[in-house]
């Protein structure tokens, strides 16, 4: 953030907090205490720091809609193809990908069979989670003195934080679903969050200005493999430290990094990884 010039600012949590143990309890209000880390946002959100790397690279050099389907070692290259019948030339292939997503890829000569194994059995952190978010035209839980954060045993929200943006003047929350909730339409979904909301803080909870949720199990996120893995499962493991197809392929997504895999900090860490070793071995 700071060599890219972004700006961050602590997550507000000011307030009551509410646990939710169960449904026909009140929920239990407490205060969270000031942490040595605390959280932090990016002004902008997150987003901001995808368009400020962009900004950093030829646009001819991006390729849009371009879902590689094999990648080939030759003599002196790889050569990789797309769905649509292109092919890119390429000294050094980077997978940022999750490695669940690389086992659909076919590549040539086959990848060691440990590693062929391995790729569909990495869960891809989030995997499968609903986050959704809630819009106001102000923040009446921070007038009547709630932080914003809730945590549920018992409801459909499990996690809540208060999203309101930098310049305080767009309010809402944002969270996390019960994964069961996938099975409900959108606007089922709704319904349930704003019933919940509405008896934990009050009326002023049923009328948002807008509601939004994304249950991520599509085609990025997943090879099609929907088993159901531990957290962080085969994450950071030894197979993604090596290169392979004759030292030109990397793995450095997020699930590869040894440290905090599959969180941002943990795909800053596996980007610095893999560019190190990329430069050690051009500069031999």
């Amino acid at each position: 953030m700071n060599e890219l010039g972004l700006r961050k600012y602590p997550q507000f949590s000011k307030g009551l907090s509410l646990f939710q143990t169960k449904s026909f309890e009140p929920p239990q209000k407490f205060y969270v205490p000031e942490a040595e880390n605390p959280s932090y946002r990016l002004t902008g959100g997150t987003q901001m720091l995808i368009d400020t790397l962009v900004t950093k690279i030829p646009l001819e050099n991006i390729f849009f809609n371009s879902k590689v389907k094999s990648i080939k070692q030759t003599e002196n290259h790889l050569l990789l193809e797309t769905e649509k019948g292109k092919v890119i030339v390429a000294d050094k292939v980077i997978m940022c990908i999750p490695p669940q997503l690389a086992s659909n890829i076919v590549f040539s000569p086959l990848l060691p069979e440990e590693l062929t194994a391995l790729l569909p059995n990495v869960q891809t952190w989030m995997a499968g989670s609903i986050k959704f978010t809630l819009e106001y035209d102000r923040p009446f839980w921070r007038n009547e003195g709630y932080s914003g954060m809730l945590y549920s045993h018992a409801g459909i929200i499990t996690e809540m934080y208060d999203h309101t943006n930098f310049e305080e003047d767009r309010f809402g929350f944002a969270g996390f679903l019960n994964g069961g909730a996938a099975a409900y339409l959108p606007k089922v979904r709704r319904e349930f969050v704003l019933h919940q909301l509405g008896e934990l803080i009050g009326e002023l909870a049923l009328k948002p200005t807008a509601y939004f949720d994304k249950v991520w199990s599509d085609e990025y996120i997943f090879s099609g493999n929907q088993t159901i893995q531990r957290p962080h499962q085969h994450n950071g493991h030894p197979l993604f430290q090596h290169s392979y197809l004759n030292g030109n392929l990397y793995f450095a997504a997020s699930e590869t990094a040894t440290q905090y895999s599959g969180y941002m900090e943990g795909a800053v860490i596996a980007a610095r990884s893999v560019s190190e070793k990329v430069l050690e071995g051009i500069l031999k």
